[in-house]
């Protein structure tokens, strides 16, 4: 192996921990017989306790947080931010008002800066380590949400940050479908993930130069994760699933057939061939794989061969 490629390391990430029973279950599942290496939790969700039990009960998965500033459950009671969520205490599934009310009301601001606060403290109340920090459709890309998050997660110790930047070229190689979409949606993450990069680079914080999934959500299938991992270049770089053991809810996710891709024999060969270095936020932000134990077994973080012959 080279020396790059040792150096490179390949996160596995599922998002929505905690947001169910079936989520949680796939994500266990998928670290244990399958690539998964991390997960993000949504510190509100439904299942988030049951989530918090499983990760103690895994320490080898390393488990970051999911913000939520849309589209699903807050921390705090409705009546403590009330220009965020609704009367049940859940941000509504429409990020472009939301988008415009942190930029332009100082009164969200405030309510969104507590908000985040309370999602932290939360998940520092779990004792878990706290590996990376990510959100629910990627709405910490904003760049006032972006700000408090970087905030908070230099001061609760999390070792990355999910920088939203997907291949468009390869991803329009595999498929032409929605190709002008897929423009746009680059273009606007793109010109976000700029200033975005400034600040993890100030702070110190680890960043995927690739993430894929964004272009795919909720339809990671076998063959287009096969064509990524043929075409991936040597470069820190994550890709993040939606797995679940229930049914399909929406078309961005969570998806029973993405669990099968994170437990295909097919995708355990690939990264075998390809000889990549599967790992975590903690791996990438020390520029080199660390040693440590993992699952027991290895006296350092394995490369793919070794790790996935060892289940």
């Amino acid at each position: 192996m080279s020396e790059a490629r040792s150096a490179a390391t390949l996160i596995v990430n599922a998002d929505d921990f905690g947001r169910s029973p079936e989520i949680n279950r796939a994500i266990i599942r998928a670290h244990r017989q399958g690539a998964l290496t991390s997960a993000s939790l949504m510190i509100a969700g439904d299942a988030a306790d049951e989530a918090v039990e499983l990760a103690r009960q895994n320490p080898t998965l390393a488990v970051g947080l999911h913000v939520v500033a849309v589209d699903g459950p807050a921390v705090l009671p409705p009546d403590r931010i009330p220009r965020l969520v609704d009367a049940s205490g859940r941000f509504p599934d429409a990020p472009i008002p939301l988008g415009l009310r942190y930029a332009f009301s100082r009164g969200a601001r405030r309510e969104l800066a507590a908000e985040i606060a309370a999602q932290f403290e939360r998940f520092a109340a779990t004792g878990l380590t706290l590996s990376h920090v990510d959100s629910h459709q990627h709405m910490h890309m904003h760049p006032v949400v972006f700000d408090l998050v970087l905030e908070r997660a230099r001061e609760f110790g999390a070792r990355g940050i999910r920088v939203v930047r997907d291949d468009l070229r390869l991803s329009w190689q595999y498929d032409r479908a929605g190709a002008f979409a897929k423009l746009i949606a680059t273009a606007v993450f793109a010109l976000l993930a700029v200033r975005c990069r400034r600040g993890c680079r100030r702070s110190g914080l680890a960043m995927p130069r690739r993430t894929y999934g964004f272009l795919h959500s909720g339809r990671m299938s076998e063959a287009y994760v096969l064509f990524v991992l043929r075409h991936l270049p040597k470069i820190d770089a994550e890709i993040y699933f939606h797995p679940t053991e229930g049914q399909r809810v929406a078309g961005l996710g969570p998806n029973p057939a993405e669990l099968a891709v994170l437990l295909s024999a097919e995708v355990r060969r690939a990264i075998e061939a390809r000889q990549l270095q599967l790992g975590r936020y903690i791996d990438m932000s020390a520029g080199e794989i660390r040693s440590e134990t993992w699952r027991g077994r290895q006296t350092r973080v394995p490369n793919a061969t070794r790790w996935l012959a060892s289940k």
